[in-house]
């Protein structure tokens, strides 16, 4: 019996990693919406992929609050959004704007593609060129004859 309790006293004890912030709502439900709005648009800076409406890391809960206390204060989305870029750059938009310095990140991806397509395309016309009799995977390798010594 005293086993089953300590299993039980150490099971709830692994049940609260799994516990999560609560999600701040704001007595107004428009401020609430507004709320969720922006912090969709905003990458979490610490998280792969993710807003700081979706991520649960420290600093994803800081931005949050941040939004919500700029919302209180009577900011608009725009200047929120300004705020933040200001503050982290461009990387913190989940759609950064088109310009110069976020070329890369717009058409890096596709060019990595099209680079890799293009060079597998090489390789396989390369190799579709060379003789049958050039390699047989059935084959065992054999050493060719020894350079003579001098």
């Amino acid at each position: 019996m005293a086993k089953l309790m300590w299993v039980l006293f150490f099971s709830a004890f692994a049940l609260l990693g799994h516990a999560k912030e609560a999600v701040l709502v704001a007595k107004d439900p428009v401020l609430d919406a507004r709320m969720v709005r922006i912090t969709s648009e905003l990458r979490c800076l610490v998280c792969q992929n993710q807003t700081i409406a979706d991520s649960h890391a420290a600093l994803a809960v800081d931005l949050r609050n941040q939004v919500m206390e700029q919302l209180q204060q009577g900011q608009s989305d725009q200047q929120i959004i300004d705020y933040m870029t200001a503050r982290y750059g461009d990387f913190v938009l989940y759609r950064p704007p088109l310009k110069a310095s976020t070329v890369v990140l717009w058409f890096g991806p596709g060019l990595l593609l099209l680079i890799s397509l293009a060079a597998l395309f090489v390789v396989l016309r390369r190799r579709s060129r060379l003789p049958p009799e050039a390699f047989d995977p059935d084959e065992p390798e054999t050493p060719g004859p020894a350079a003579p010594r001098h």
